[in-house]
């Protein structure tokens, strides 16, 4: 594996390229460890290459179902910080570190909050067990009565409360035991109920934290992640030292030069192409009777890549390009349905960077069956992250044929559901006069039923396997990767499609002069090659995206 030779040393610390203006989709993708909503919401940001799945709970145990933020959270640790892990996707346009905070400091927002709800439980609930498992299924049932579609199924439930209640007190009256065990069994009807107060404070000041940290995300306030257990404080510390380790190696894998080519599926984490650009002619001497300079692929690489550094450059002062990222890329093909990637490795890898003569061997020597390939690309991260564009260039030389591809890719805003505020709770009730109109009751954040279902897997959360096994958990996509998993086509926002579609021409037209440029260095005859260019220019002006990897062969 590329990560096995991965140096910890503190190091120099250089600021990561490109990282400015990348706070709406980290924060917008972060604000989904502190929600409170169900946990199948998610499932409705899943995108048409990328399928999330929830594993349901076994029958009967839907009271440990996790909502989306502890689910959300949960995955989300586990799959980009456990040991072992499988390689990730780059998230471009997010800072994934930022992102695992999040989840690591709500996961101890949670934590924080379960070990009172477990000791409220021990208290108040083991010790009085008779009391609590009578409470407890008579939640049940009031849940699975209100879960009903009948209009009258909740004030059944409700009715059924108070009933049980109404026996509670007669019980507590007229009670048939005396004694130590008749004082036993009126403390097992009580105390519960004085738990349940108890964990419902805990729990709505819990939500009130969680929501105003989501609100705040959304709002662009920078609101730290607290996540002390990532800072070892003594070289005995093995568990802070492992965890700062898999977050310095997350960062890594994110600054990696290799990526992912999955046929229909596009490059993942740059989306699919949606256009295609080539240019091929033969390689005939400028002088009848002379020969061309010898000269290789990288070359012409080399050329482009100085020329598109001048992009943010023009004549009229009139904002144009911000600054590109210019990079060289190895991509490695994979299956359209492969669950599982795996990164380069060897000498010619150093911390997930593939060493830039290796580049250059892929470059010059493998253009032409098995084997991964050179990709010189330029890419730009606007709107705040929500939308990346990526122009890859490639060379080849086949024969006596020169070919120069150009290629566009866009990936589109987070899904609108990471980008939604929190809401009160609240509903609409009729007016005690005037009864054909409606007023809005605020509602309390966190309802008899949440507190209920806190209470009762506050316990299980020491040993998560079992709380999974039981409740139920979020399965992430694979390959998985935290920007590309919910990422929207950028074809439905209008303006986010302009900045696409105005990107190619500019590109293409500095690509083929730099390239014409070098063959005219080495006497080659740019004729054709200006000619092709021309024409080229003129096509790449078509404002249609289309699905260049969906070959209708």
């Amino acid at each position: 594996m590329a990560d096995d030779g991965f140096d910890f040393s503190p190091g120099a610390q250089v600021p990561l390229s490109g990282s400015a203006g990348q706070t709406a989709a980290t924060f917008a993708l972060a604000s989904a460890a502190y929600r409170d909503n169900p946990v199948e919401e998610i499932l409705k940001a899943d995108n048409e290459w990328h399928q999330s799945t929830v594993k349901g709970p076994r029958r009967g145990a839907k009271i440990l179902r996790p909502n989306l933020g502890e689910a959300f959270s949960r995955a989300v640790i586990d799959r980009m910080l456990g040991v072992g892990r499988n390689p990730l996707i780059q998230s471009f346009g997010t800072e994934p570190q930022v992102i695992v905070e999040h989840c690591l400091a709500a996961h101890n927002i949670r934590r924080e909050r379960d070990n009172w709800l477990t000791a409220v439980i021990v208290l108040c609930g083991l010790i009085f067990l008779p009391g609590l498992i009578v409470w407890l299924l008579v939640f049940q049932i009031r849940t699975a009565i209100a879960r009903r579609e009948d209009k009258r199924a909740s004030a059944l439930g409700t009715t059924l409360l108070v009933a049980v209640g109404a026996l509670a007190v007669i019980f507590l009256i007229r009670m048939p035991f005396t004694g130590f065990w008749g004082w036993y069994a009126r403390a097992a009807v009580v105390v519960p109920v004085v738990g349940w107060l108890w964990a419902k404070q805990i729990c709505e000041r819990t939500a009130k934290d969680l929501r105003e940290r989501w609100d705040s995300l959304l709002a662009g306030g920078a609101i730290g992640a607290k996540v002390p257990e990532a800072v070892p404080g003594s070289p005995g510390e093995t568990a802070a030292e492992q965890l700062r380790q898999s977050l310095a190696r997350l960062s890594a894998e994110q600054q990696s030069n290799s990526v992912f080519y999955a046929g229909p599926k596009g490059i993942l984490g740059m989306g699919t192409r949606w256009g295609s650009w080539q240019l091929a002619e033969d390689l005939v001497p400028r002088e009848a009777g002379k020969e061309i300079h010898p000269f290789r692929s990288w070359d012409v690489i080399r050329s482009i890549h100085d020329q598109l550094r001048m992009l943010e450059r023009g004549p009229l002062n009139t904002g144009g390009f911000p600054k590109p990222s210019i990079k060289h890329w190895v991509v490695t093909p994979i299956g359209e349905n492969a669950k599982a990637v795996s990164r380069p490795g060897g000498t010619d890898v150093d911390a997930y960077q593939v060493k830039n003569h290796a580049i250059q061997d892929i470059c010059n020597k493998q253009q032409f069956g098995s084997g991964d390939r050179h990709y010189l690309g330029v890419q730009w991260t606007l709107w705040d992250g929500q939308l990346i564009i990526t122009m890859l260039i490639t060379v080849t030389v086949l024969h006596e044929t020169l070919r120069i591809e150009v290629t566009g890719h866009a990936l589109g805003p987070v899904n609108s559901l990471f980008t939604t505020k929190p809401e009160a709770p609240s509903k609409q009730v009729a007016k005690s006069v005037r009864f054909w109109e409606t007023r809005t009751v605020k509602l309390p954040l966190v309802d008899a039923d949440e507190v209920v279902r806190l209470a009762v897997r506050a316990p299980l959360t020491w040993y998560p396997p079992l709380l999974n096994w039981l409740g139920g958990s979020l399965t992430l996509p694979e390959p998985f990767g935290l920007r590309h998993a919910w990422a929207d086509q950028p074809w439905r926002h209008r303006f986010m499609a302009d900045d696409a579609l105005r990107a190619a021409t500019p590109v293409l037209r500095v690509v083929h002069a730099a390239a014409i440029r070098v063959l005219e260095e080495n006497g080659v005859d740019t004729e054709k090659f200006g000619n092709r260019s021309s024409f080229l220019s003129t096509a790449v002006q078509d404002p249609t995206p289309r699905k260049a990897d969906v070959y209708d062969a």
